[in-house]
């Protein structure tokens, strides 16, 4: 260590020279810098509703169509990122802000991305008149969507679960709030968060193609990227064009799980709180050529030091106040009564006035047929969870408690959860034509792919955050089996479990809109459920029954998760902890 250290100090002395990784890495950092110089130019240039924007299924076209396709995953996943460290936080921490946002929460992720991409498209463009920016930015914002909500619950499960010595640690050297989330919550939440921003950029690309064709006045706009590339080629049914968008996926996937995702979970590691040496730590390529350059490191030195002087600002550091004193938990109770009461108003007057405007423009048998089409569409959700749940539970504690497997094991899950329903098609309306399947049945497995990876990632996260020591505990006292998951590591991953579960209930919920309906070239089936129902509509442009659709679908997600997934959850808040 003292070699290392006046190494490096002899290195800055004087004048600060750059060696050959410096240059190696430049290339990198300017490369990517060019790239995105270029993408944000063409997002940006002029468009008038209705002008065609040609898309073709060149396969040379496929890498500058990649890059749009990313760049917008990347620009939503910042803002989602900002969305969960501001709104989970404050939920984490506010019993009246967590009666409100965790609601909201539930809501918007019962939302089909149709409904959104439908009121998006429509201010973005009277936002950017005359610029491509404004289909742009609501493709982004339908990503968004499909991001955001996994991230804010998966982070504001984790802040709860800080254990009680880390809480303690920060009253007794008084951090302030502001200290506490960058120094205690964000640190303690890196693993888990990581995993669930992998799998928010894997839920982007399964709703691309809706994302990226979208649809206004009867016009459809497709924005250059993969997602319009699969679209035009499931229209011409053709094969080869389908076989180059699933490798330049692959090839995509792989590149920013080496250049983004491998190099944070290596820096991530850092932030175990653990009193055990893992078997094998995370270790990437990107970080080992980053630790052998000499400018770069002094330029991320000077980084961490303006990072430290804005956690310790002055300004930021609020006072300490007791816990127990008489006013404070005189307010508290008159907020939470008037948040109560907020909460309870709005939820009354938003399903009053959906009463009166359903009940007026729409006949009532109409209504009782579209709540049994939501009843056929979750009994083939709760039968995906269900299934997803018993394969997929045992298999993320084996890769979690496992790091040597989970680096092996991370690049495949991602390419896996990121693969669109729509490019299994071909397959799915052949068998089911030839073999004259019931498309009832066989269009369900579909929505498996937007459901197994909100249980498998978590699970994945919960079980890596097991503490090793009590890991070891066990198996010196020889407990295995069924003694060994019900008191350990059941209790340990079902937060994890359960916030893995209400995601996927949301994304079997969209997954349906993409699975109950599949085409190639011209043949189209499709199954009985709100999902195709939703589809149909919102093709026909029929905002009505669109909306009856949407509103029927948030109706059926809000009632399950508030009758089974919430108090499960507050069970697993309040009872499984590992502290």
């Amino acid at each position: 260590m003292d070699f290392q250290r006046n190494t490096f100090m002899t290195t800055y002395e004087g004048r600060l020279y750059p060696n050959y990784w410096d240059i190696i890495a430049l290339v990198f950092v300017l490369a990517a810098i060019t790239l995105l110089a270029w993408n944000a130019k063409q997002m940006a240039v002029p468009y008038q509703l209705g002008q065609p924007i040609p898309i073709s299924l060149d396969p040379h076209n496929l890498p500058s169509y990649a890059l749009r396709t990313v760049s917008r995953m990347l620009i939503a996943l910042f803002f989602s990122l900002l969305f969960t460290f501001i709104f989970a936080t404050w939920a984490a921490k506010s019993k009246r802000a967590e009666r409100i946002i965790i609601p909201i929460i539930d809501i918007c992720q019962s939302i089909p991305i149709l409904g959104f991409l439908s009121v998006a498209i429509v201010g973005f463009i009277a936002l950017f008149p005359g610029s491509l920016l404004g289909p742009e930015c609501a493709a982004i914002f339908v990503i968004f969507t499909s991001q955001a909500w996994n991230m804010a619950l998966g982070f504001y499960q984790t802040v709860r679960s800080v254990p009680a010595e880390l809480r303690e640690a920060a009253r007794m050297f008084h951090l302030s709030a502001w200290q506490r989330f960058w120094r205690i919550d964000v640190p303690f939440s890196m693993p888990g968060l990581l995993w669930n921003m992998m799998l928010s950029m894997s839920a982007g690309w399964f709703f691309v193609v809706a994302s990226e064709a979208v649809s206004v006045a009867n016009q459809q706009i497709m924005l250059p990227g993969i997602g319009s590339y699969i679209a035009i080629a499931i229209k011409a049914a053709n094969m080869r064009a389908i076989g180059y968008a699933i490798f330049t996926m692959f090839v995509v996937i792989l590149l920013y799980d080496q250049l983004l995702f491998r190099p944070l979970i290596a820096w991530a590691e850092k932030f175990k709180a653990e009193q055990v040496a893992p078997e094998r730590e995370a270790n990437s390529w990107l970080v080992n050529l980053l630790h052998r350059t000499r400018l770069l490191r002094y330029f991320g030195m000077q980084a961490t030091n303006v990072f430290n002087s804005m956690v310790n600002v002055p300004a930021l550091r609020s006072k300490v106040i007791p816990e127990n004193e008489t006013w404070s938990v005189r307010y508290e109770r008159v907020l939470n009564l008037s948040s109560n009461f907020l909460v309870t108003i709005l939820v009354l007057g938003g399903v009053v006035f959906s009463i009166y405007f359903i009940f007026r423009h729409i006949p009532l048998g109409d209504v009782a047929h579209v709540f049994m089409l939501g009843l056929v569409t979750a009994l083939r959700v709760i039968v995906l969870i269900i299934l997803c749940s018993l394969v997929w539970v045992p298999v993320g504690v084996w890769v979690g408690l496992r790091p040597h497997v989970a680096q092996i094991v991370q690049p495949v899950a991602q390419f896996l959860a990121a693969f669109p329903a729509n490019l299994l098609y071909p397959v799915v309306v052949m068998l089911i034509v030839r073999y004259h399947l019931s498309v009832e049945i066989w269009v369900t497995p579909l929505m498996i792919l937007g459901v197994q990876w909100y249980v498998l990632f978590n699970v994945i996260a919960g079980a890596s955050l097991i503490p090793k020591e009590l890991l070891q505990v066990t198996d010196n006292l020889s407990v295995t089996g069924w003694l060994r998951w019900r008191r350990l590591i059941l209790p340990g991953i079902f937060p994890y479990y359960i916030t893995g579960a209400i995601t996927a209930v949301g994304g079997a919920w969209n997954a349906s809109i993409v699975a109950e309906v599949v085409s190639w070239g011209n043949t189209k089936l499709v199954a009985t459920g709100l999902g195709a129902y939703i589809e149909e509509y919102t093709e026909k442009g029929d905002f009505l029954h669109s909306a009856l659709g949407i509103s029927m679908m948030c109706i059926f997600v809000l009632v399950l998760n508030r009758l089974v997934w919430r108090p499960l959850y507050v069970l697993a808040a309040t009872r499984f902890q590992l502290d």
